[in-house]
């Protein structure tokens, strides 16, 4: 590995000792490689040892630090071993001017010795990405000749110091991915001399654009993946010196002035996001605004015809392609994805676009047959993405000549059906997509040896693969870090990944026997996805004790034994299911280490314990699912009132729990006591592996009950409150006080207990409530009045109990069968066939009984997928009809041409800016 990324990096101060070694006596070291000299003086001014290939760390006694004349030091792209920035550059350097450390590789806190160079007027640290400053204020304060604040991928985690918009020198502000939050100070938008403003992808940053006048100098503006929000002024067009603009993704009103037009200098547009959908960073996800743009209303974009960079995804193109693109034939970049865009990929594509160096058309509708051979025509083509179309690839035998060298390519439900003979000779290929295609047989080998040096990221899944030519022990890809093969045909043993993997997904095949012990080796492993499989043996206990590892999916496998001690040494896990296997023995009390733990699903093994209160500490824990297990006894109280602070599933069903329901624990879950937002989000896990090159969001898969039916969420959504208690040996009364505030919960099932008492009519405000099973009981009494007022009530069960009188009638109770109300003699009325003596005390009671405004409106949809048949009453209305959730796709991205995207599928992500 080389110390310095740049190309064309060498050694300089190799280059000084040889000189010292010709003429030891004469040697001037001012005519060394990067040494600049006041000619007068002859002291060292100048410091020029960037992309030098140096590798180490500055000690404190370096002769570095005797060069008090200093006013220039770059020392950028090199690596200084994660040694941290000497504080003798601030209090011995006090001539410097200029300092550049950026991408050298240094650690730890920023020096405040730094701030008292209080005549730099650079200042560039960026792209040390484990380099920290917990205040800004403090770094700049004293840096009042400043012109370049560069400290982008450092870790800063504060907010915008208000006294930077007294910085009239400054020219260039870049704070990319600098975790900064609160509101950007607007006048820093009225700068006389800033001409480059970069704050991207500071998911917490929020602010809004002035109102911009004709002599602001701004040439270089970039905001995207932030919560910037309010409307694009019409000024904005004002700004004729404007080359770049990146606004995609941010909370920005969807429109898109026309006034844009203006700006003909304009080299690079990225309004990625607008009119399909506001964006919300914090939860990764999108909430529709139902706005629709077709190609035309962009026609004004042809206009700009210096663009090189276009941006356009998720804008809700709708139509066919748009013409207007014909014109920017100096495009280098181009990002239709994720819209609406239909009909045929038009010729003059390829005919035209010819400087292309990447064409995303991926998740649009285009259709029909593609002839491949026409992408021969963009030899400057490293990117292609055609995947999630309806189109039909068409590939000739003979195209390995012709065809550019891909770097990404995307061919993923392209209508495939065998491995394409044009990657013999795609040599510099390192991200490849063919997942969800028929491709059938085996890997070819000739594909691993062209691949074997430069495959990072491959996605093979949702095909008809059956194994690899000539089955490796060890995948044949040195330096890969994801590897996607889930759902295909593949048997035999688990091949092992090399050390370098990040993320391994063989979900849903045919492997079988126990896993390696190589695989304990896998020092930067931090998602495991072996689910779906026939694997057996022993979980191996090096999967409890990695450092990295973050995802550890085993579901559905006949693996036995005891679970490994998890987080002993550290604590990256955020999601665990090993749900469906033969796991015995105790839950390890280790668990409790796992403080990033979100998900943990033990479901369906052989585990005897009582209940792990312990877990209650657990700061982000939101699913505990436990279900059909061992798990026995009284639960007791909790140690504080504080446990479980943000659950919002548990799933105890189907174990030995005994005595009271936990009404203690109930009353301090407080998330499921409000009824949350209506956009609809999604549980998911997301990682970063290498930073550089890939990063991937992972969902929570969760299966409920409704009655001996399983229901499958794909994804889970991040409103989902449920709650079940149900086949246990709880006793006593449903606590009224304290179910009546769990407002929030949407599952409550409480069935096949001993539970005695009334149904309590405070049920009646749980109005986001869709599933109430209360069947196999012995409660009595009335079913109380009010739950007719549970509109988004689907699923109603209080068979098997002791109930009498008359079953309510009214909104969703008119849909429920009689199977809902069976073995209750004395209940009568609709829909059973025993008529009440009195049939007026069946309607619907008077609204005045609920508290004004107590149905929130809120509609949350069962998105489900029926795992097995079943009939359940009251369920078809209102239920089936609701939208699946589909995709069940690992969603992740790699990190190239400055992309990041957002999951509708496995998508790419940016390059640092």
């Amino acid at each position: 590995m080389s110390a310095s990324d740049d190309p064309s990096a060498y050694p300089k101060v190799a280059s000084w000792s040889q000189e010292d070694q010709v003429d030891r006596n004469r040697s001037n070291c001012c005519s060394w490689d990067g040494v600049e000299c006041y000619e007068e003086s002859g002291h060292v001014i100048g410091l020029d040892l960037a992309s030098s290939c140096l590798y180490g760390s500055i000690t404190s006694n370096s002769s570095l630090f005797r060069l008090v004349h200093l006013q220039r030091l770059d020392l950028s792209d090199n690596h200084f071993n994660f040694s941290p920035i000497p504080s003798r550059l601030g209090h011995d350097l006090t001539s410097l001017t200029y300092l550049n450390l950026s991408q050298s590789s240094f650690f730890g806190q920023i020096p405040s010795e730094i701030s008292k160079l209080s005549i730099l007027s650079t200042l560039d640290l960026s792209y040390n990405e484990i380099l920290t400053k917990a205040n800004l204020r403090s770094l700049v304060q004293n840096l009042t000749n400043i012109k370049q604040l560069h400290l982008s991928w450092v870790d800063i985690y504060s907010t915008v110091p208000d006294i930077l918009v007294n910085a009239s020198s400054l020219t260039s502000l870049k704070l990319v991915h600098c975790g900064l939050y609160g509101e950007f100070p607007i006048g820093l938008f009225h700068l006389p001399n800033l001409e480059v403003l970069y704050v991207s992808r500071n998911l917490d940053l929020t602010g809004y654009f002035p109102n911009f006048n004709r002599t602001n100098s701004l040439k270089e503006l970039k905001v995207g993946y932030s919560s910037f929000s309010g409307q694009l002024p019409t000024s904005l067009g004002s700004l004729h010196s404007l080359n770049l603009l990146g606004i995609s993704f941010c909370n920005f009103y969807p429109h898109v002035p026309s006034s844009l037009r203006n700006l003909t200098k304009l080299r690079y547009l990225d309004i990625s996001s607008f009119y399909d959908s506001m964006y919300f960073p914090g939860k990764g996800s999108f909430a529709t605004t139902n706005q629709s743009l077709v190609s035309e209303s962009l026609s004004w974009l042809g206009k700009l015809t210096k663009l090189y960079y276009l941006g356009l995804s998720y804008t809700n193109l709708r139509g066919k392609f748009p013409c207007f693109v014909s014109n920017l034939t100096n495009l280098e970049y181009l990002d239709l994805g994720d819209n609406e865009i239909t009909g045929q990929i038009p010729s003059w594509v390829t005919m035209n676009l010819t400087q292309l160096t990447v064409l995303d058309l991926s998740f649009n509708n285009l259709r029909g047959s593609v002839e491949f051979d026409q992408f021969s025509n963009l030899m400057k083509l490293e990117d292609l993405r055609l995947s999630f179309n309806e189109l039909s690839l068409r590939i000739k035998s003979n195209l390995s000549a012709t065809l550019p060298m891909f770097q990404i390519l995307w061919l993923s439900r392209c209508n495939l059906t065998v491995f394409p003979e044009f990657l013999s000779n795609q040599k510099e290929l390192y991200d490849l997509h063919l997942s969800d295609n028929n491709i059938h047989g085996q890997i070819p080998k000739w594909f691993w040896n062209a691949t074997t040096d430069t495959l990072l990221n491959v996605d093979f899944s949702r095909n008809l693969l059956t194994g690899f030519d000539q089955n490796p022990l060890i995948l044949p890809w040195k330096n890969m870090l994801y590897f996607g093969i889930s759902s295909n045909r593949l048997q035999g043993s688990l091949p092992v990944p090399p050390q370098s993997i990040t993320a391994y997904d063989v979900a849903n095949n045919d492997y079988s026997g126990e896993i390696s012990p190589l695989f304990c080796y896998l020092d930067n492993l931090q998602l495991l996805d072996l689910s779906n499989n026939n694997l057996s043996g022993m979980l191996p206990q090096c999967l409890g004790n990695s450092s990295t590892l973050e995802i550890l999916y085993v579901r559905n496998n006949s693996f036995h034994g005891n679970i490994p001690q998890m987080c002993a040494n550290k604590n990256s896990l955020k999601m665990v299911d090993l749900s469906f296997n033969q796991l015995q023995g105790k839950l390890p009390r280790t668990v409790a280490h796992c403080t990033q733990l979100e998900f943990l699903n033990l479901g369906n093994n052989r585990i005897s314990d009582s209940f792990p209160s312990w877990l209650g500490a657990l700061p982000v824990l939101r699913a505990l699912i436990l279900r059909h297990n061992g798990f026995h006894g009284i639960i007791g109280k909790p140690a504080t009132n504080h446990e479980f602070p943000n659950l919002c599933i548990i799933d105890l069903s189907n174990n030995d729990f005994s005595g009271m329901l936990p009404s203690n624990y109930l009353q301090n879950w407080n998330f499921m006591k409000f009824v949350g937002e209506t956009n609809q989000t999604y549980f998911k896990v997301s990682a970063t592996g290498n930073p550089d090159k890939i990063w991937y969001e992972y969902p929570y898969t969760i299966t409920i009950v409704a009655k001996g039916v399983e229901l499958k969420y794909l994804e889970t959504p991040y409103l989902l409150r449920l709650i079940d208690l149900s086949s246990n040996r709880f006793e006593g009364e449903i606590p009224a006080g304290i179910i009546g505030n769990l407002r929030g919960l949407h599952f409550l099932s409480l069935s096949n207990n001993s539970l005695t008492g009334l149904i309590p009519s405070s049920l009646g405000n749980l109005t986001a409530l869709e599933s109430l099973d209360l069947s196999e009981n012995q409660l009595s009494g009335r079913i109380p009045s009010n739950l007719v007022q549970l509109n988004f009530l689907a699923y109603f069960n209080v068979s098997h109990n002791r109930l009498w009188g008359p079953i309510p009638l009214g909104q969703q109770f008119n849909t429920f069968l009689e199977d809902s109300y069976q073995e209750n003699p004395s209940l009568c009325g609709k829909p059973l066939s025993k008529k009440c003596k009195d049939s007026e005390s069946t309607k619907l009671p008077p609204p005045s009984i609920f508290e004004e405004g107590e149905d929130s409106g809120f509609r949350f949809e069962f998105d489900w997928y029926v795992v097995l048949p079943g009939v359940i009453s009251g369920l078809i209305v209102g239920v089936i009809s609701g939208n699946t959730l589909a995709n069940n796709k690992h969603e992740w991205f790699v990190d190239t041409f400055s992309r990041k995207r957002q999951p509708r599928g496995t998508k790419g992500k940016g390059r640092r800016t």
